[in-house]
């Protein structure tokens, strides 16, 4: 038993309450202590009310039901924690005690094509996490496992070879359209034997060490990363050369993995082919889920380039954590990898390993998003027509913008309003892409907490204030004062729940709860008229202050600009 009489262990369950006169937050605890030990839960909950030392930081404390502690929290309080807040850099978010090495892998384009909008999911997604995780103090290690080997290359620089020969052009203009150009040499392959049987023997060749291949395939390299850095810096993503840790990387580690799996007993030769049997994923029928590791012809499969990387993530860079941004198609495959590389002892029962899968972008019609004609919508493509959009709304509401201003803003509008998209619903969700919705001023939106954010700016500017505001200090006497404080006191838990479980949408909601909540308070509590106080304008000043700053730290944790004007 612990001072209040509570079964030692027993969960506190203290949530925020949802209707006012429950009061901030409600402690629900007592009622299934009290059916643990046979008690009366409303005699409990007055023992653990006296045995609550919350001085000077709840202003009442009351026993509802059957036992339900609410709590109301003390105004003076909260307007020091306020305070607190606003003096320090970090908004009163507490870092990691114990910081962990994070490997967290993200966006892994193939470098056969152009990156696509089936691309942005995890490329967004993975680097709200890593924001996050780094605000939290951890050690991030970013891995762009691009895909850039397999069968498709020996196709692709056969057809490199040809284009440079015949045309004498650039690698840059070969490769101006890598879409185009990998649909040229597809045609190649299935229609031209002679092509086809060539491209196969420059896959041999490739995976041989030739040079001449790898010159040709280097090229392709080079110019393929060109075009994923480009979206990464529109997409204002943090992935940079750096972090690019390709497929090839691990080529020299497969043939000894391999050894190591048949030294242990876990692979074994199965029609030709090296083969883990895992017990795990048996089917219905009882009958072990293969891993294929190598195949027949010495060639080897994604699992095993895989299993190569979770191996260099735990041996060489010594993870706690590894967080696989990775389609929920891939799901088993993952599964199988995790538990191939645990039971070869590759990685430590302590590291946390997780598939943090994410749904589809789908069309209006209900379908996975495509051209009017079918086709894949590039990335690229799909961020210049979001800031053309963008660049029309912003001379729509503000016409008296210098062509430099407007064409920022519409950047900033636009990029946004995609991420955000993405970024509020929930990771494991399906959603339907919609334009106006996207860059639509209300609702649930990047543009309408952009503007929110411009409409403090706003007031500062009114006040002529550039820089530090006047002395003073906050005091909470209305309502939506007290509200605004309270929802700008909880950015530190959200922002604690979206490190644990990667889940932006909770930053997302946060913010726009938030941002509601701040253009209700400066149209119910007046800053700037004659006949408040100074000291109340003051404090309201310094509300709008902490709600500013909040609103641009997590909107820049889920890569998204703010601006002074719009």
């Amino acid at each position: 038993m612990n001072e209040a009489g509570l079964p030692l262990g027993s969960d506190v369950l203290l949530t925020q309450s949802t209707r006012p006169e429950f009061g901030h937050y409600q402690a629900n605890g007592a009622l299934p202590a009290a059916k643990k030990m046979k008690t009366n839960p409303r005699e409990l909950a007055e023992a653990i009310v006296k045995q609550l030392n919350l001085e000077n930081i709840a202003e009442k404390i009351e026993i509802a039901g059957p036992g339900f502690i609410n709590i109301f929290l003390a105004p003076d309080w909260l307007a020091s924690q306020c305070e607190n807040a606003i003096k320090d850099s970090h908004l009163g978010v507490s870092r990691h005690s114990t910081p962990a090495t994070v490997v967290v892998d993200y966006s892994a384009p193939n470098l056969a094509k152009e990156m696509h909008v089936g691309h942005l999911r995890g490329t967004i997604i993975g680097d709200a996490v890593v924001r996050v995780l780094e605000f939290m103090g951890d050690r991030v290690i970013r891995q762009n496992h691009m895909g850039d080997w397999g069968t498709q290359f020996g196709m692709l620089i056969a057809h490199l070879e040809d284009r440079l020969s015949a045309e004498q052009a650039l690698a840059e203009v070969a490769l101006d359209d890598l879409e185009a150009f990998y649909r040229e040499a597809k045609v190649r392959f299935d229609d031209d034997p002679e092509f086809a049987s060539r491209a196969r023997e420059y896959v041999v060749k490739l995976q041989a060490g030739d040079t001449h291949c790898l010159r040709l395939w280097q090229k392709f390299i080079d110019i393929s990363i060109k075009h994923s850095e480009a979206i990464y810096d529109k997409l204002k993503v943090t992935l940079l050369h750096a972090h690019i840790m390709p497929e090839s990387a691990y080529n020299n580690d497969l043939p000894k993995l391999v050894a190591e799996l048949r030294k242990q007993g876990l692979a074994i030769t199965d029609q030709g082919a090296e083969v883990v049997f895992l017990d795990e994923f048996a089917d219905k029928e009882g009958k072990p889920s293969p891993v294929i590791v190598q195949k027949s012809d010495g060639g080897y499969l994604y699992a095993t380039s895989d299993l190569a990387a979770l191996r260099y993530r735990n041996e060489t860079l010594k993870a706690d954590r590894v967080l696989y941004f990775v389609d929920a198609r891939q799901s088993l495959h993952l599964q199988q990898v995790f538990t191939v590389a645990r039971k070869a002892g590759w990685v430590r029962d302590e590291v946390s390993l997780e598939h943090l899968a994410f749904g589809t972008m789908m069309g209006e019609d209900g379908k996975p998003f495509k051209t009017r004609t079918g086709g894949t919508v590039k990335l690229a493509e799909l961020l210049d027509e979001a800031v053309q959009r963008a660049d029309r709304l912003v001379v729509e509401k503000n016409q008296g913008l210098s062509p430099e201003e407007r064409q920022e803003i519409a950047k900033k509008v636009g990029i946004g309003a995609v991420k955000y998209a993405d970024l509020s619903k929930h990771r494991t969700s399906d959603y339907m892409f919609n334009w106006d919705s996207m860059l639509s001023f209300e609702g649930n939106t990047a543009p309408y907490l952009q503007y929110a954010y411009t409409r403090i700016q706003s007031i500062f500017r009114k006040a002529g204030i550039n820089g530090e505001l006047p002395p003073g200090r906050i005091t909470l006497n209305e309502e939506h004062e007290i509200n605004l404080a309270l929802k700008l006191l909880r950015f530190s838990e959200t922002i604690e729940q979206v490190a644990a479980e990667c889940t932006p949408h909770q930053l997302c909601s946060y913010l726009y709860e938030l941002a509601s909540l701040t253009m209700s308070f400066y149209e119910n509590c007046p800053i700037l008229k004659q006949d408040i106080s100074p000291e109340i304008r003051t404090g309201r000043l310094r509300l709008c202050q902490l709600a500013a700053r909040t609103l641009r730290t997590g909107l820049d944790l889920l890569g998204i600009d703010v601006m002074d004007k719009m």
